[in-house]
């Protein structure tokens, strides 16, 4: 293999993206199935499909499982972070091609935590699950048998995720920028909790003090393709998201907001944005936490 950066089939720099090698298309990752320097890793909001059907070789990520500290409410930590890229027989030299449903809304959360534990050769590819599925590329119900391997995690990168009292200090900063992902029926209050997910429900709606409603899926085209670079920036600096501000990302659980902040960092090349995954299930919450209507 000759590179992922030198691949034909990769999004080149005419796309304007800051990174655009960490976009693959479709057509890529066909051409590179049996790449035994590749794990692909599906990461789906609906957890059921991939015993349905996935991309052959491909691992399931299941958010609910993998990933989620057993007691807290917080992530696995290393050493557990270890042993799961390590039954996966992914090595430190793995690239790991990042799908999954819903404009990859979990794929970019997943890309999210593991770069806080340093994983360096990371994709997401392009339209996710939606993509593969509307050009009829193959699918399969065989779960991969894999040889483990011996991972080495960093210790977490504290500075890609913001706590609640990072966004209290930060509320009276004029050069702050919160960016409320939800619905806007989650923006204004009158949706307490999403329907499928009562247990992410919060005792008060609203939002976030000075925050800007931009609903994640508004970077996304209809076949769940990222919106080219041009029309990401203005998407964003019509609500004063510019590259010169701290921005804080938020939704409910930190899932959706972890998209945003896969497209302001690594499609715009924002250098300082911070996803806030505790969201409004902690804020909503918080006693006298701040909310506006």
């Amino acid at each position: 293999m000759a590179g992922l950066e030198q691949t034909p089939s990769s999004v080149n720099a005419a796309s304007g993206y800051a990174h655009p090698e960490l976009l693959v298309e479709t057509d890529w990752v066909a051409e590179h199935l049996d790449d035994p320097s590749i794990r692909l890793i599906e990461a789906d909001e609906d957890v059921l499909l991939y015993e349905i059907g996935h991309i052959p070789g491909s691992v399931k990520l299941d958010w609910h499982v993998d990933v989620q500290d057993k007691l807290a409410r917080d992530f696995v930590n290393q050493q557990e972070f270890e042993a799961l890229l390590s039954r996966w027989g992914i090595s430190n030299d793995t690239t790991i091609v990042f799908y999954g449903d819903k404009n990859n809304w979990y794929a970019c959360y997943s890309f999210w935590l593991f770069s806080m534990y340093g994983h360096a050769k990371m994709r997401i590819m392009n339209g996710g699950r939606t993509k593969w599925e509307a050009e009829k590329r193959p699918l399969t119900k065989v779960v991969p048998q894999i040889t483990p391997t011996t991972y080495h995690a960093q210790p977490a990168d504290e500075s890609l995720r913001a706590y609640r009292e990072d966004v209290l200090a930060g509320l009276k900063n004029p050069g702050r920028r919160l960016i409320d992902v939800r619905s806007p029926q989650e923006f204004t209050g009158e949706l307490l909790h999403m329907v499928n997910y009562p247990q992410e429900g919060a005792q008060r709606g609203g939002h976030i003090p000075g925050a800007k409603s931009i609903p994640w899926g508004t970077a996304a085209n209809t076949d769940g393709t990222f919106k080219s670079a041009e029309e990401l920036r203005q998407l964003y600096g019509d609500k004063d998201i510019t590259p010169d501000k701290e921005v804080v990302t938020y939704c409910r659980i930190g899932e959706r907001s972890a998209h945003t902040w896969f497209v302001l960092t690594k499609l715009l090349g924002y250098p300082r944005v911070r996803n806030y995954d505790g969201s409004w299930t902690e804020w909503g919450n918080l006693v006298r936490s701040p909310i506006e209507k």
